[in-house]
């Protein structure tokens, strides 16, 4: 009788080795927002790409070096939103305005990219320290460009230090909401609060 005919391993089509590690970095994205850190490892980037172990170790020399190129990536895709998202050219302009400006942009922003603002905005307890302490930094460099943007918009006299301090809570606690519930906390609904805030605050 002939043998029967062996069950071969999927096969991964070649693809750029570019390409193939903005794949991996995904999958591993993926996996930390469905799993948190603790279900990453090489065999779960393999099965959640479709490919073998080889492959990644092809790209990458192993778990520590994709997850670093990971932090990377998203540093850097984060504060690109968030800088662009921020209006840095308001010096000058009426708070209540800049509000109206900025809290629209920022929730389309959220949105936009929410697997990346949940790792950063929802991280739980479990996130590496490594990850922690580049979070607390970019969030240290953010908050100086609040503090550089309070005192443009509102001048000397105003405590543009505290202020950023609490604009950056604000903003932590809303995108929470706007991650966990978009439909109910609306860029509109928030919008309205804030600038109702501001105008009472600075008018």
């Amino acid at each position: 009788m002939p043998e029967p005919a062996r069950k071969r391993r999927p096969y991964a089509p070649r693809v750029p080795m570019v390409e193939r590690r903005e794949q991996l970095l995904d999958a591993a994205l993926t996996i930390i927002d469905r799993d948190g850190y603790d279900g990453v490892s090489i065999d779960a980037v393999a099965r959640e790409v479709g490919v073998t172990r080889p492959v990644v170790y092809g790209a990458f020399d192993g778990l520590g070096p994709l997850l670093t190129t990971l932090l990377d990536r998203q540093q850097e895709r984060a504060l690109t939103q968030l800088f662009a998202a921020l209006p840095l050219d308001a010096a000058g302009d009426d708070p209540v305005a800049v509000v109206e400006r900025a809290v629209p942009a920022l929730h389309a922003m959220v949105l936009a990219d929410p697997v990346t603002w949940r790792a950063i905005l929802a991280s739980p307890v479990t996130v590496p320290d490594v990850v922690r302490e580049r979070i607390e930094g970019d969030r240290e460099r953010v908050r100086a460009v609040i503090e550089q943007l309070v005192a443009g918009v509102l001048g000397e006299p105003a405590d543009a230090e505290v202020l950023s301090h609490g604009i950056l809570a604000l903003l932590d606690h809303f995108g929470r909401l706007v991650l966990a519930d978009p439909g109910r906390f609306t860029a509109e609904r928030l919008t309205g609060v804030i600038g109702s805030l501001t105008k009472a605050w600075f008018a």
